[in-house]
């Protein structure tokens, strides 16, 4: 007679239980990412944009953070991106800040059509390099690339920020997914890279 627990009565009458088998998770690796920069710059919906491959003209302004997720191959590897989409007002700076932690690359995104965003990226860029750990790949996003007649950023102005302080360079529309995928798969495979060269660890928080 079996009893309450579940388990399987012998012989002997000692309960013997059974224990199902661990699930494979279906990847090798998570990567985490975070998503940061001013208001309104497109943030959450080149996360869209990646994560469900549409484009959404009318968008909330995120209060916190946002999550998304998409798994990619890697060198025929499994890798999950874990992404966490931030506001980008400063009252929830505070909030931005814990996200950085863990976080194995970070998108810091302008808009090319509002040259006070471009010129708030040195104080996220900080934060970033203050708030993570020194092995984050940092992907640096001019987004709006399509409101090409409304330029107030030139593409030689991100080319020269990123080189000067490490970083990658992109410009992206959200809107016609220019370079959107490139952005994200790029930064994951140099974070790929850079663990099989044992330059990051991923054992924390970043390894399945």
């Amino acid at each position: 007679m079996a009893c309450c627990g579940g388990g399987e009565q012998s012989s002997t009458g000692a309960i013997q239980t059974t224990q199902a088998p661990a699930r494979a998770l279906p990847y090798k690796y998570l990567f985490k990412y975070i998503i940061v920069g001013d208001t309104a710059v497109g943030k959450s919906c080149l996360l869209l944009q990646f994560t469900d491959k549409r484009f959404q003209a009318q968008h909330d302004l995120t209060i916190g953070v946002e999550f998304g997720s998409r798994t990619i191959t890697i060198e025929q590897n499994q890798v999950k991106l874990q992404i966490w989409d931030t506001a980008g007002q400063e009252k929830f700076r505070s909030i931005t800040r814990s996200y950085y932690r863990g976080a194995a690359g970070a998108l810091l995104v302008y808009d090319v059509t509002r040259r006070e965003t471009f010129e708030h990226v040195a104080g996220w860029l900080e934060d970033c390099v203050k708030y993570s750990s020194q092995s984050i790949v940092i992907m640096l996003i001019g987004n709006k690339s399509d409101l090409d007649s409304q330029r107030q950023v030139t593409r030689q102005e991100g080319e020269e920020f990123a080189r000067k302080h490490g970083l990658f360079f992109l410009e992206t529309s959200a809107k016609t997914a220019e370079n959107v995928d490139e952005a994200f798969i790029r930064t994951a495979k140099d974070i790929y890279a850079r663990h099989e060269k044992g330059e990051a660890d991923l054992s924390r928080a970043s390894k399945a």
